[in-house]
């Protein structure tokens, strides 16, 4: 069945998670393409300031609610639906999560990383999918090179995008059987410089940081709009494939970089100054919001060539193409 899609300046966008990180970076990015869009998130403050800043007016509509509760995330869709007359995509980007040992990390706070990540998504899912189910439309959901290799210290999380991509690959199929016109795409981030360490709760003995190489916000906002556009399965950001396959296909190797390499990398060395994070409502704000890129102390790259050239694969291979044949010119006069 073919699903056809917006161009995004006729849409209206729903971005959970909106007050930093990659929410923030494709709110800002799909404003500037013309798109009208809702802004969801926990820190009330940051919305009104980010809607301000982004100077659009009636085209964006900010609502502060938690995604983990499902009559939330329900005022938001009517609130949209009042003010905009419905939605044409759905992003579920919210997140949270805690860094420390399985055995180490209390239960309360693995269960608030599922209540956020998991159940958020599936609430938001949910109530997308009964909106656009008729019209048509986009449902955006956000894994994780997590998704399928899990990292240490990161139990609830991985586990939360693991849980994430078996949904949503159940949902799309359910959809294609009943030929409903809606687009189900799994974003797949990997290493991303944002305020994701500020917001996480840490139980290690100093500040995590991901593994490189770590891409900026605006790589994944580039790739999750134009799935908002263009239906797409899976989009994998830099080399999240690559380690995803990894896992898949060499399990006993991936535990054995991830054990080797990746156990001690992930221990920065470095004071954390935000060890609470924002995990838990009491925390909201503390660490700070309305900022899309992190800290990362290292190179951040501002392109992933893997993920221009899935997504747009004959723009690249004119690309190339063009490429080649001015090489075989050159190298053609040279021979003279």
């Amino acid at each position: 069945m073919h699903i056809s899609l917006k161009p995004l300046r006729e849409q209206v966008v729903v971005i959970t998670g909106a007050s930093s990180g990659i929410g923030l970076a494709t709110a800002r990015m799909a404003v500037e393409r013309g798109a009208r869009v809702v802004l969801v998130a926990r820190n009330e403050e940051a919305l009104q300031d980010i809607k301000q800043q982004l100077n659009a007016g009636e085209r964006v509509l900010h609502v502060q609610a938690d995604v983990g509760d499902r009559e939330q995330l329900e005022r938001v869709a009517s609130e949209t639906i009042a003010h905009f007359g419905g939605f044409d995509t759905w992003i579920n980007n919210a997140g949270s999560s805690v860094w420390g040992r399985f055995d180490q990390v209390k239960d309360e706070d693995h269960h608030q990383v599922m209540q956020t990540n998991f159940w958020g998504t599936h609430y938001g899912s949910s109530i997308a999918v009964k909106h656009l189910r008729d019209k048509g439309g986009a449902l955006i959901n956000i894994g994780s090179v997590e998704s399928a290799n899990a990292l240490p210290f990161h139990s609830s999380y991985s586990a939360s995008k693991h849980a994430i991509k078996a949904m949503t690959d159940v949902l799309r199929v359910e959809l294609q059987k009943s030929r409903t016109p809606v687009s189900v795409t799994l974003v797949r981030p990997s290493s991303t410089d944002t305020q994701f360490m500020d917001h996480s709760k840490n139980y290690l003995p100093s500040a995590p940081v991901f593994p490189p190489p770590v891409y900026a916000p605006e790589v994944v906002a580039r790739a999750i709009l134009n799935a908002a556009e263009h239906p797409q399965r899976d989009v994998y950001i830099g080399n999240a494939k690559l380690l995803s396959k990894l896992a898949q296909n060499a399990p006993r190797l991936a535990d054995w970089i991830n054990r080797t390499f990746v156990y001690d990398a992930i221990q920065s060395g470095r004071p954390d100054q935000h060890p609470r994070g924002a995990l838990h409502d009491s925390d909201v704000g503390a660490a700070g919001d309305g900022k899309a890129s992190g800290n990362y102390p290292g190179m951040v790259l501002k392109r992933s060539l893997y993920t221009q050239a899935t997504q747009h694969p004959l723009a690249t291979t004119a690309a190339v193409a063009v490429g080649a044949a001015a090489l075989v010119a050159l190298l053609g006069r040279r021979g003279r």
